[in-house]
C-alpha cells in the first residue's frame, strides 16, 4: 500500500474518528506521498450507534463501519483512481427506501467482514482495493458503547446518558465518560502499531466520543504509556455544542488528562486563532512536559482543519 519508503521516514499512528481523523489522515497521507513520513496507520473508534453505521451494527452485529470508511477514504491518493474510489466509498444512497442513507463504503466493508470473517483482514483488503496510502484498524475487536455522566446545570444532579449519538445531543456538561464494556479488548494489530511507531497523533475530533475513548481501552492505554513514540496532540479549532460547549484549549486538555493521567505528550498543536491566552496555554502544556506549537490550521472562514496547512505544520514538528 503506497510502495517502498526510504529508510529514516518515521512511522506514524493516528488515533481518532469521524471528520477529525479524516483531516489528520489527509494531512499525514500528503506527507507520506512526499516521503516525509513512512508507514501510516489509523486506529479508529468503534462506538458509533447512529445513522448507517448504527443500522448495520444493529442488524449484523458488526463493528460500526462509518468511521473506518472515512479513514480509508482519507488515505486514498489524489490521482483519478484514488479520488474515484474515495468518492464512491463516501457516496450515500438517496431515495426513501430501506437503502436510504447507507454509504456504499459501509456496505462494502460489512460485506468483506461477512466474506472473510476477520475485521482486520477485510479492512486490509478494502485498503488494497482503494489503493490506500496506509492501514486502517479498529481500536477494539468488538463494538463499544459510550456512557456519559452529564450535569444539566452547575447545581443540578447528574444523569447518565448512553450512546454516542445521545451523548452528542444531550444538553448540559459532560462530567465523565465510560465505555461499555468497561475493558474492551484492544485490536492486537493496533497495539503493535503504537508500540512500533515513532509518532502517535491523537485528535482532533469529538473530544469525549472520538478522542478520549482510545485512552480508555486498556490495551491501547498501556501501549501509549509504554511506546517510545512521541505523542502529538491535535486540539480542536473550537468547542463543540453538545460535548464541549464553552471549552477552551485548557479545558480540552484537562478533560483528556482526567481520563488518562499517565499519558505523556511531546507536543500540543493548536490553531493560533483559537487560543485567547497563549501564555496561559503554554504554561498548561509545559506543565505536562510538552511543547506548544501554534499555526494557522483552519480553512479560511470555516470551522474545520485545512489538510494542506495541517500537513505543513505536522511536517515541521516531525522533522524538527
Amino acid at each position: 500500500m503506497g510502495g517502498v519508503l526510504p529508510a529514516g521516514s518515521p512511522s506514524v499512528v493516528a488515533l481518532g474518528g469521524g471528520h477529525g481523523l479524516h483531516a489528520s489522515l489527509t494531512a499525514l497521507r500528503t506527507l507520506r506521498d512526499e516521503l516525509s513520513v513512512g508507514d501510516l496507520t489509523a486506529v479508529v473508534t468503534v462506538a458509533d450507534n447512529g445513522g448507517s453505521s448504527g443500522r448495520l451494527r444493529q442488524e449484523f452485529g458488526v463493528l460500526p463501519p462509518g468511521d473506518l470508511r472515512m479513514a480509508l477514504a482519507a488515505l486514498c491518493g489524489d490521482d483519478e483512481w484514488g479520488q474515484t474510489w474515495a468518492q464512491l466509498f463516501q457516496h450515500r444512497f438517496a431515495g426513501e427506501g430501506p437503502m436510504q442513507g447507507h454509504a456504499i463504503g459501509n456496505l462494502v466493508i460489512v460485506g468483506l467482514w461477512e466474506l472473510m470473517g476477520d475485521h482486520v483482514r477485510a479492512l486490509d483488503w478494502a485498503g488494497t482495493l482503494l489503493g490506500a496510502r496506509g492501514r486502517v484498524l479498529p481500536m477494539a475487536t468488538s463494538p463499544i458503547d459510550i456512557t456519559a455522566v452529564v450535569r444539566s446545570t452547575p447545581d443540578s444532579a447528574t444523569t447518565t446518558v448512553h450512546g454516542q449519538v445521545q451523548i452528542a445531543t444531550a444538553p448540559g456538561e459532560i462530567v465523565q465518560v465510560a465505555l461499555d464494556p468497561a475493558e474492551p479488548e484492544a485490536c492486537p494489530e493496533a497495539v503493535q502499531a503504537i508500540l512500533d511507531a515513532e509518532w502517535v497523533v491523537l485528535g482532533p475530533g469529538s473530544w469525549f466520543t472520538s478522542v478520549i475513548p482510545h485512552l480508555m481501552v486498556p490495551g491501547l492505554r498501556i501501549a501509549l504509556e509504554e511506546t517510545k513514540a512521541k505523542v502529538l496532540l491535535l486540539l480542536n479549532l473550537s468547542d463543540q455544542e453538545g460535548e464541549t460547549a464553552g471549552y477552551g484549549p485548557e479545558q480540552h486538555l484537562d478533560a483528556l488528562f482526567d481520563h488518562a493521567p499517565g499519558l505523556q505528550v511531546h507536543a500540543v498543536v493548536a490553531d493560533s486563532t483559537a487560543v485567547l491566552d497563549v501564555d496561559r496555554l503554554r504554561a498548561v502544556v509545559e506543565a505536562r512536559g510538552a511543547s506548544l506549537v501554534l499555526g494557522d490550521l483552519a480553512v479560511p472562514g470555516e470551522p474545520r482543519h485545512d489538510p494542506a496547512r495541517l500537513a505543513s505544520c505536522l511536517k515541521a514538528v516531525i522533522e524538527d
